[in-house]
């Protein structure tokens, strides 16, 4: 039997503790973003359908982003027991300095356009972080403003090589002065892929007023507030805009781009030297061979050739082949601070996070890229804990099988590319 007694007024009131409700509209949805995915559903609340679009979509179908995700999905752990995992060291070394973290900011074009604090705010919170921030050739942020928002922190540049090459060339002569110590040769993307989200959208640079992004903007008046009362947009890379992005980067990009650029470009950057974009063994191999400081396996967050090699699932082949003599990162797909360590898992030294930066940069500006930062670091250091490894030097493939669901057909006759 239960023995039942009127509860006394004491005890109620120790049950009915409320907790102070936040007054600050951001705080309080920031606080409630658990996930990348959380923050991302936030986003396209309070961001204009073309801009998310433009940071949410991908080439063609979607195809090669959507299995990007999708791979880290279909992985499975193998945790140790009994080891003591009260204390978790996150840091690593990745071209010649340290992160506190297992990942940085990847570069991203445009950004401005997605939240009008933009590189600034990325910059500033991946120095907080201890974490490197990459500025990309299509950046709205100057090279040097960037520097200030981050003056003793890792700032990395990302470079295409334009048709005009001596604005490629001035780039990284400008870089190299702001003291930036990486540089991202970028090589896939010699034209843009077909983003057809920014077509449908009517999505240009500037973005132009029509009947259906003022119907768009009416419930996000924020938005236009900041984009309309703040300086603007510059490209340091641009010396024209208007047109879709595909438009613009096809007038700027060249497909002539060649190895010979690359040689070019190590003579004028003092600093280390990582190729992204790489697709394949080969090419991995060959890059090694010409003494590159690292690569990126990246299929540019499935926004050039839909269908293209997921990076994850390369990543194991290329370590193989080439990890004892270069440092291989990866980015495309990641989502969670478990696909991190994954990756780290399976023989890469670096990942590189670009829509998910973004997604929180949306929500909240700076205090969203903090976020971001934040959410993935505590999924990092759980993973790790839950994993029973106290660093990331612990990390093998033993503590990680990927699942397969897309499998090869199974070929007569080698293929070989590049």
């Amino acid at each position: 039997m239960v023995t039942r007694q009127v509860p006394k007024p004491a005890e109620l009131l120790d049950l009915m503790k409320f907790k102070k409700p936040e007054l600050d509209g951001k705080k309080r949805r920031l606080q409630g973003a658990l996930t990348i995915e959380d923050l991302q559903r936030i986003a396209k609340r309070r961001t204009p359908k073309a801009a998310f679009d433009y940071t949410e979509g991908a080439a063609e179908g979607e195809l090669s982003l959507a299995r990007a995700r999708q791979a880290f999905q279909d992985i499975e752990f193998h945790p140790s027991i009994l080891k003591d995992v009260s204390v978790v060291d996150t840091s690593c070394e990745i071209w010649g300095g340290p992160s506190a973290l297992p990942f940085g900011i990847a570069p991203t074009g445009f950004t401005r356009l997605m939240q009008t604090e933009g590189e600034i705010a990325g910059a500033g919170a991946a120095g907080a972080a201890g974490i490197p921030f990459t500025l990309s050739t299509l950046g709205t942020t100057s090279i040097e403003n960037v520097k200030a928002a981050n003056p003793t922190g890792r700032n990395w540049f990302q470079l295409y090589v334009m048709r005009e090459r001596e604005i490629s060339y001035e780039l990284v002569r400008r870089a190299a002065a702001a003291q930036f110590d990486t540089l991202f040769f970028t090589v896939d993307t010699p034209v843009a892929g077909a983003r057809l989200r920014d077509k449908r959208n009517g999505f240009s640079i500037p973005p132009q007023l029509t009947l259906g992004t003022i119907v768009n903007a009416i419930p996000r008046p924020w938005w236009w507030y900041d984009f309309l009362t703040t300086p603007k947009l510059e490209f340091a890379s641009l010396s024209s805009t208007g047109g879709t992005v595909g438009d613009l980067l096809n007038a700027a990009m060249d497909p002539s781009i060649s190895f010979e650029d690359l040689a070019i470009i190590r003579d004028l950057f003092p600093g280390k030297i990582v190729i992204k974009g790489v697709q394949n063994v080969e090419d991995s191999k060959k890059l090694v061979d010409l003494g590159v400081d690292g690569i990126v396996l990246s299929n540019h967050g499935g926004r050039q050739l839909d269908r293209a090699p997921i990076p994850f699932h390369l990543l194991p082949k290329v370590v193989q082949e080439v990890g004892h003599h270069t440092e291989v990162a990866i980015d495309t797909g990641i989502m969670n601070g478990a696909d991190i360590i994954a990756a780290y898992a399976l023989g890469a030294k670096f990942t590189l996070i670009g829509r998910a930066y973004l997604y929180g940069l949306m929500a909240g500006g700076r205090a969203g890229v903090d976020r971001t930062i934040q959410i993935l670091s505590d999924q990092i250091v759980r993973t790790m804990q839950l994993l029973e490894v106290s660093s990331l030097a612990e990390l093998t493939p033993a503590h990680v099988t990927q699942l397969q669901r897309l499998v090869p057909v199974a070929s007569t006759s080698p293929v070989t590319v590049g």
